[in-house]
């Protein structure tokens, strides 16, 4: 399904915000891994999160759900023998069922997004798994990947952390289960380091315990370990949120976006800092954001490493900011669903945006008057690019139409039904 974003000059109104899928997948991998029932309030419900409800089903793990709760019976260390596992485009949750399945006999993660997922590279997973005694067979290290695993042992594992952390928190979920106590040593660089820190944080609540340095860059795993069963509940979504508060930056809005913790882990909460500093009027108090859009936004420079999911939203605000903006150290960008550097600013220009790019940077000369739209536009099976691309729409002063919009849902399937709440003017068309 395509969809038709209007210029919309309004917003205005309220809306709870969608409960973090980075959170909700690791408790339910956590969960999964704990002998015993497990709780989980606040769910979130995408695509990815759904990828990994049924992959941890697949796997032994038993789950109960209402609206408001899951509740899970964990096959602690000892998975099911099973041969598939279909994880659909969710790339965090293959990473870290590569790392969980090195418990297994044999399974083989299947290949159903070729133009996605299918096309992301895992090779330093899979050489750091090879360290843990465990045979990989690949496709040059994209899928179909089938891990022969079952005598994994701990050790020293070296991984690479310059195209994906994910690697790293893929390790970090299974060393703990090995007989053998782990060090896992950080290669070159680590990107999203905040995210590391979710991955920690939701292990110390399972009841794992890990040392890590403070830098991030080396950890001490002792083995032998086993996730307790918990009680978790997920706090609201700051990636997803980040576009709905670039949609009222830019435009005339009094809005409020419940659920948006102040003290948050998530990098993706720089939004509300990126914002502050493009001077759009906001207060952030008592776990709400509150935006009094005037439209009118100044340029900024930021490091988008920390807040990757967040950085095409600040983007499309300074699509329409007064000056240069420059989004820098931002090249895992191009390692995600679609390259989200050279991808997104063709879309952009298109639409009338203009921007520069680097090999690590986004450059936007913003047009305050607003860009041209008019056009059809490719959102690359990308929920993120699809976002942004909304929040350009509704200030173009044409029409755009956003090609296969509802792959939004691997995200955030509410995502068009909550900015419609807010009064955005959006159709959805087949194709």
């Amino acid at each position: 399904m395509d969809v038709i974003v209007k210029p919309t000059p309004s917003l205005n109104g309220e809306i709870g915000a969608l409960s973090s899928k980075n959170y909700t997948t690791r408790y339910l991998l956590a969960a999964a891994l704990a002998e015993g029932t497990s709780t989980i309030h606040y769910p979130a419900h995408s695509e990815d999160s759904d990828a990994m409800r049924r992959c941890i089903r697949d796997l032994g793990a038993v789950l109960e759900e209402d609206d408001s709760k899951i509740v899970i019976q964990g096959f602690g260390s000892h998975p099911h023998d099973v041969r598939e596992l279909n994880v659909g485009n969710a790339g965090a949750v293959l990473r870290f069922l590569m790392g969980v399945t090195a418990l297994c006999p044999e399974v083989t993660f299947v290949n159903t997004y070729p133009d996605s997922l299918g096309k992301r590279p895992h090779d330093d997973l899979i050489d750091a798994l090879g360290q843990l005694g465990v045979e990989v067979q690949h496709e040059q290290g994209r899928l179909p990947i089938t891990i022969k695993g079952g005598q994994a042992k701990g050790g020293h594992i070296r991984v690479s952390g310059s195209v994906s952390s994910q690697y790293l928190s893929a390790l970090l979920f299974v060393t703990p289960l090995l007989a053998e106590d782990s060090t896992i040593e950080v290669l070159n660089d680590l990107k999203s380091k905040v995210v590391i820190g979710q991955t920690l944080e939701v292990l110390e609540q399972a009841g794992i315990v890990i040392h890590a340095s403070d830098d991030y860059m080396s950890f001490r795993v002792p083995g032998g370990q086993a996730y307790k069963p918990q009680t978790y509940t997920v706090q609201g979504d700051y990636p997803g949120s980040a576009a709905v508060l670039a949609a009222a930056a830019v435009t005339q809005s009094d809005v409020k976006i419940l659920r948006l913790m102040e003290q948050s882990k998530q990098g993706e909460r720089a939004i509300v800092d990126v914002l502050r500093m493009m001077e759009v009027p906001l207060t952030h108090e008592n776990d709400v954001v509150h935006v009094q859009g005037n439209g009118t936004l100044k340029a900024v420079e930021f490091d988008g490493d920390a807040a990757t999911d967040a950085v095409l939203a600040m983007v499309a605000a300074a699509v329409f900011a007064e000056g240069t903006s420059r989004f820098y150290n931002v090249e895992n960008l191009r390692y995600k669903e679609c390259d989200r550097i050279t991808d997104y600013l063709n879309e952009l220009r298109k639409a009338g945006a203009n921007v520069e790019e680097r090999q690590a940077e986004i450059i936007v000369h913003g047009r305050p008057e607003g860009v041209e739209g008019g056009v059809e536009i490719n959102a690359h099976y990308d929920h993120r690019v699809i976002m942004a691309l909304t929040v350009v729409g509704l200030r173009s002063k044409e029409p755009l139409r956003i090609r296969d919009a509802h792959h939004v849902a691997k995200s955030y399937p509410q995502y068009f039904d909550h900015l419609q709440a807010l009064g955005a003017s959006i159709q959805w068309v087949k194709e």
